[in-house]
């Protein structure tokens, strides 16, 4: 069974402080695995889907994902922090920003946004069309 399907992790919060349990070690690992897995899959297959520059380039291993948009545009690096149970990014367009796993996603703690909506907006900007990585694993917050 996938992490994602048990309904053990819940936040609430009170006044202006977001609270969560701790993601158990094992919990991390799996959703940070399935995240990259899955934007690794969506990049990969981009190029099928649209026309992209020359140079575009993904690759992925020992959790760090590697997005080459073009050299004018340049490289997004997505990669998993385990010792703080966190996702990163590194972005050429909004630089370096760190996702905390809260209500289902990957969300930057300083301006609420998930990393999925950030990479929708970047690349979609970098192609010249719409895209959506939402889609992918863990892309939407749970709202339930």
């Amino acid at each position: 069974m996938k992490w994602k399907s048990m309904k053990t992790f819940k936040e609430f919060s009170t006044s202006k402080q977001l609270y969560h349990p701790e993601l158990s070690s094992n919990d991390y690992e799996v959703v940070a695995d399935e995240t990259l897995d899955s934007l690794t899959e969506f990049f990969e297959d981009l190029p099928e889907r649209l026309r992209c520059d020359e140079e575009y380039d993904t690759s992925y291993g020992s959790g760090v994902l590697t997005v080459k948009i073009s050299n004018k545009w340049g490289t997004y690096v997505i990669n998993k922090q385990t010792p703080n149970k966190q996702v990163w990014l590194s972005s050429p367009k909004s630089g370096p920003k760190r996702y905390d796993f809260m209500e289902g996603t990957w969300i930057y703690k300083h301006d609420g946004k998930t990393l999925h909506q950030v990479l929708t907006e970047e690349i979609s900007e970098a192609m010249g069309t719409e895209i959506d990585c939402t889609k992918c694993a863990y892309g939407k917050q749970d709202t339930s």
